[in-house]
């Protein structure tokens, strides 16, 4: 292994371990909400899984569109990384809001307009996921997969929007307020400081999923390319002739 391809291998990890810790100290020593107290610490994780959901959802749209544009499995596969990390912070956006509702609205869930949303393009984009394993012809998993891709991005601004365009127990937008932020400057720095690092820890993400992808297509070309014998060539008929 060349140092070159070491880098390439290793660098996501150590991004992606000092953005994280990056956002941990920040959000453990900017001071408390008044009102929610040390809950509102969760809203420095929720908010930012929930832009690198956005991020993520945008970029499969576009690497789609462009895949169908070039016909370049690069874009495929970029594509394929970031739906997956979109699905991944998807789940944790959604889980973090279960866990801050119980104590602010009493219960664990409830079909709010925000909620049901997310809910629904979590599971859409499950399925672009499963759409993807039901061939290993690449040319057609790569076209099926683009044109799904691009048309459930339509879910993200149902979802960003949604606190606004229906009554909903979910807060409005706190940052892209008209108003202005309706947040002390402390705590809309560190919040800001938190979306940098997971964007950048989104980044460090791809890269590797990326290069998982690549290697996993060179194996599955690799196996329906393979010469080797075909069962039963091996095996001759028995001879007729004396002593056979």
């Amino acid at each position: 292994m060349t140092s070159t391809q070491h880098r390439t291998t290793v660098w996501p990890w150590i991004v992606m371990a000092v953005a994280g810790l990056h956002t941990f100290v920040a959000s453990m020593t900017v001071s408390p909400d008044v009102v929610q107290g040390q809950l509102s610490r969760i809203m420095y994780v929720h908010v930012p899984a929930a832009w690198l959901a956005y991020l993520a959802f945008g970029v499969t749209m576009f690497a789609s569109a462009m895949y169908l544009w070039k016909k370049d499995f690069r874009w495929d596969r970029r594509a394929l990384a970031s739906a997956e990390i979109g699905v991944l912070f998807t789940a944790l956006a959604i889980g973090l809001g279960m866990i801050w509702a119980k104590p602010t609205w009493g219960v664990w869930w409830t079909w709010d307009a925000r909620l049901t949303l997310t809910s629904i393009m979590f599971f859409v984009y499950l399925g672009y996921l499963a759409l993807r394993r039901t061939t290993d012809n690449l040319d057609v998993r790569a076209a099926r997969s683009a044109i799904f891709g691009v048309l459930a991005v339509v879910q993200v601004p149902l979802v960003h929007f949604s606190v606004i365009w229906w009554r909903t127990l979910h807060q409005p937008p706190t940052l892209l307020n008209p108003e202005g932020p309706a947040m002390d400057t402390a705590m809309v720095i560190t919040l800001l400081i938190a979306v940098a690092s997971f964007t950048v820890i989104y980044v460090a993400m791809m890269f590797k999923r990326i290069e998982l992808a690549r290697l996993e297509d060179e194996v599955l070309v690799a196996d329906q390319t393979s010469s080797g014998p075909v069962a039963g060539q091996a095996v001759t008929a028995p001879g007729l002739t004396k002593g056979s």
